[in-house]
């Protein structure tokens, strides 16, 4: 700005014409010096050394005489209000010494020296700076709240059955469906201008992959997939359809890492993977401070946590600063209690002691082994960590499509599954937010779980009966069950069987029914 000021104020000088006058032209330049006034009048056999010859009003920098680092007058400055000691042009600040008599060159003052010795002088170590502040976590709001919608936290119908308050934090609605969109856009908007040039590279398939692939290209920065050819065409189609430029090499997942590393290094592309970095950490973040904000008198928060347990630290860190008292949870799968242990034992466990119990349901949470800065936060913010099981999950995701008409995936009802299976009865009463991080299943694998979970829930039974191999018997049974108000779903009929009799048929029943219906039909399990 001061070099603005000074280029607009060389133009206009004079009688007020705008008068072009060059950089060199000292004469009509009222910033810049001239040659007698930069290095003072000199005589001949005039030397630095001599006491009596050298000008003694000459400015003294870095131990010459005479000898000015910048060309621009601070003197000038003052009329526009900046003083000589503030930054000139944003960057150098100068000094200025008077010499009276020969020039004793003493460019600052000698450090105090404390007199107190042995035990009476104690050296006071500088404070640790915090890993993740408040004022990062805040900073990524104000930043990405242009490209980041606010996630709506309502009221669940699901707040009765359970005797609590449950208010959803719905962050499945993102793009990509998943929370991860907002640590992945504070991330790319913090590069520098050089390596948003250059292009980011992505190697894995998971939504923190499919959050750079759509959100790189919305800034406009180039992106490149690195996907195995044994990937899914759908999901390879996902990353076409956001802008990506996917690449398919190697058979595994391991060769597409190492080569999107060998591209990055050749190319100057930034490789990424999840990690806890404090800038990714603070985007995460911005899930608690929108909590907060909507959610008046809160008393708990609920997350869903696994492998680096990015969203319930940084969720925590914000929730615990606002408001100390807020209670905060995080839920792990029972057979992957990766932070449960790692708070037992004291520090990081590793995630090859476990083996993953299911990692089409749970993959987006085992790709990385919990990170030293987010164990560190995590015993500082985290209240308690419990686990739940598959079949409490598969339930959860069940009540969200019945009650919530949305689907989400796993890990996105890990929070609810908590709640559903009776691991938080300190909690009736109150007021409860649970975050619904996820909602990225393909279709195929939701139905399963659907059906699986008809099943936990009681909601389809299945009995097998023997039946007379004669005419009529078979329709008998159907008159039964059409009398109990029975829907059936399924029904196998098999003749031969070597646990059968000889003259007798098995049969495979699938049905819905009341309570009153299963209890009549027990009479017919085998």
């Amino acid at each position: 700005m001061n070099f603005a000021a000074q280029f607009i104020y060389a133009n206009y000088a004079g009688d007020g014409s705008p008068s072009r006058v060059g950089f060199n032209d000292s004469e009509n330049d009222p910033f810049w010096q001239s040659e007698e006034q930069r290095l003072g009048p000199t005589k001949q056999g005039c030397s630095t050394s001599s006491k009596s010859t050298c000008n003694k009003d000459a400015p003294v920098c870095n131990g010459i005489a005479g000898w000015r680092p910048t060309l621009i007058h601070p003197e000038r400055l003052k009329d526009f209000g900046i003083e000589e000691e503030e930054c000139l042009n944003g960057e150098v600040k100068t000094f200025e010494t008077k010499v009276v008599g020969a020039p004793e060159i003493q460019l600052m003052d000698p450090p105090k020296t404390n007199k107190k010795r042995g035990s009476e002088c104690k050296a006071v170590p500088p404070p640790k700076p915090e890993y993740l502040r408040f004022e990062d976590i805040s900073a990524a709001a104000f930043k990405i709240q242009s490209g980041m919608q606010k996630t709506p936290c309502t009221y669940s119908r699901l707040s009765k059955q359970y005797g609590m308050e449950i208010f959803l934090k719905k962050e499945h609605l993102h793009y990509t469906g998943s929370v991860k969109e907002r640590g992945v856009l504070y991330l790319l908007t913090s590069l520098n201008q050089e390596q948003q040039k250059k292009g980011v590279i992505v190697a894995t398939d998971c939504s923190f992959s499919m959050a750079v692939a759509h959100h790189a290209v919305e800034l406009r920065i180039p992106v490149f997939v690195i996907m195995p050819a044994s990937c899914a065409q759908p999901h390879l189609r996902i990353y076409r359809d956001y802008g990506a430029m996917v690449i398919s090499y190697g058979s595994t997942a391991r060769d597409s890492l190492n080569h999107a590393h060998h591209l990055a290094k050749d190319n100057g592309y930034l490789c990424l993977e999840e990690d806890d970095s404090a800038v990714y950490l603070a985007g995460l973040g911005t899930v608690g401070m929108e909590i907060y904000e909507q959610v008046p008198k809160l008393d708990a928060v609920i997350v869903p946590t696994g492998g680096q347990c990015s969203l319930l630290v940084s969720t925590a860190a914000a929730i615990k600063h606002l408001n100390s008292r807020i209670t905060v949870i995080g839920v792990e799968p029972e057979g992957f209690p990766l932070l449960l242990q790692s708070l037992k034992t004291g520090s990081p466990v590793t995630s090859e002691l476990y083996s993953i119990p299911n990692k089409k349901l749970y993959g987006d949470l085992f790709e990385h082994s919990l990170g030293t800065h987010t164990f560190q936060l995590a015993k500082k913010f985290v209240d308690k960590v419990i686990t739940v099981r598959e079949e409490d999950s598969l339930v959860a995701m069940l009540r969200f499509q019945e009650f919530e008409r949305s689907t989400v995936d796993t890990e996105g009802a890990m929070g609810l599954a908590a709640i559903l299976a009776g691991q938080l009865p300190e909690l009736k009463g109150k007021r409860v937010a649970v975050v619904v991080s996820s909602a990225n299943m393909a279709f195929d694998l939701i139905r399963q779980c659907v059906d699986r979970a008809l099943v936990l829930d009681d909601r389809v039974s299945k009995f097998t009966v023997q039946l007379g191999d004669f005419p009529g018997d078979m329709a008998k049974l159907l008159d039964m069950l059409a009398r109990e108000d029975i829907k059936l779903l399924d029904v196998c009929h098999r003749r031969h069987s070597d646990k059968g009799d000889l003259f007798k048929a098995q049969n495979k029943v699938d049905y819905t029914s009341c309570q009153s219906a299963v209890g009549r039909t027990d009479a017919m399990t085998t």
